[in-house]
């Protein structure tokens, strides 16, 4: 079991953050939010796939006010995210949003810091303290991240969430590390400008994981240069993979080798795909489906997990809690496993 950082728990909007809560999916329209029919669209298509919160970028005043708009049309906290002008920050509160994210990069004045705390205070929603190297003063992340936090306190503000961003994953780490140890504010997690799907993936287990591994992480985001979707998707997949949650039953197939009789890359997508389809049909929680390609791995991992098919040629062997339970054709297999598990895991 992963022990977790312990910290303050902080509501954005209906969701709990903090060590007492699930870690928490974040992602990102990538849509202009001044188009609200097109971001509220993103946003809906976000949630279905599992994303707990969400945030848009709010470059000028149509935007913020925009986001009246979009908040009446979704059910998960709206975040607005907000750089350069302290402004911006104000109206997106006024318009409702359950969190802003401001980024002490760039908005550094005492005074306009004073009444965005003020306004957030006065409507009673968080504020993400989203630092980022790309835009730091040569103080560096944690000298940066206390000064910041230094003017929230003073002004008796303590709803506070904090991100630690880089695109060199190990920086990213370290600088998480070290501020954890100095405070007990909730930390979202990220590599920010990770890339595109395959590096971006890479970048953001490793780092992502590593801190999650260490027990810190209270939100997480998987910043890829692509479909939206495709973050929530990957975030999940990193929670589950540490068994920190679970969404639908774990896969666990071998990489297969010269042994191996069938196509076990297609039997395991389709798998994937109707377990994803179904996912509100049974409970997830620690389900293991093993299917393996040969006699060498098959019977031993296919006992271990609740269920799972061993293949042989044109055939495979059913397994339930180790016991054998058919032989069935390579063509059915997909199906028999899934009926199997149904039948075991109804709700």
């Amino acid at each position: 079991m992963i022990k977790r950082r312990k910290t303050r728990t902080i509501n954005v909007g209906s969701v709990k953050i903090g060590s007492g809560q699930p870690i928490r999916i974040q992602s990102m329209t990538k849509t202009d939010t001044r188009d609200t029919k097109k971001t509220i669209r993103q946003c809906l298509e976000l949630e279905a796939a599992g994303c707990e919160i969400v945030r848009v970028a709010i470059k000028d005043m149509k935007a913020a006010e925009a986001l009246k708009a979009i908040k009446r049309k979704i059910n998960i906290p709206l975040v607005a995210d907000i750089h350069f002008d302290w402004r911006l920050a104000v109206l997106s509160i006024k318009s409702g949003a359950d969190k802003i994210r401001i980024n002490p990069g760039n908005i550094k004045n005492p005074a306009h810091i004073k009444e965005v705390i003020k306004t957030a205070k006065d409507a009673k929603i968080p504020i993400r303290i989203g630092l980022n190297s790309g835009s730091l003063p040569r103080a560096g992340f944690i000298a940066s991240a206390l000064k910041y936090i230094k003017l929230f306190e003073k002004e008796n503000f303590r709803d506070i969430i904090i991100s630690l961003k880089s695109s060199d994953v190990t920086e990213t780490v370290n600088a998480y590390r070290k501020l954890a140890a100095l405070c007990n504010y909730p930390f979202h997690l990220g590599v920010t400008a990770a890339g595109a799907y395959d590096a971006g993936i890479v970048k953001s287990s490793i780092g992502i994981g590593a801190l999650l591994l260490d027990g810190i992480g209270d939100t997480v985001r998987v910043s890829l240069t692509g479909d939206p979707v495709q973050e929530v998707i990957a975030a999940k997949r990193i929670l589950q993979a540490l068994r920190l949650r679970s969404f639908v039953p774990e896969v666990i197939s071998c990489p297969t080798c010269g042994r191996c009789q069938v196509n076990l890359g297609a039997i395991v997508n389709e798998l994937e795909v109707r377990l994803s389809a179904m996912k509100h049909r049974h409970s997830s929680d620690g389900i293991s489906i093993a299917v393996m390609g040969c006699e060498v791995n098959g019977p031993g991992e296919a006992k271990v997990a609740d269920i799972g098919i061993a293949f042989g040629k044109n055939a495979g062997i059913l397994f339930k809690k180790g016991k054998i339970v058919k032989k069935v054709k390579t063509k059915n297999a997909t199906k028999e496993l899934l009926k199997l598990l149904c039948a075991g895991h109804k709700p």
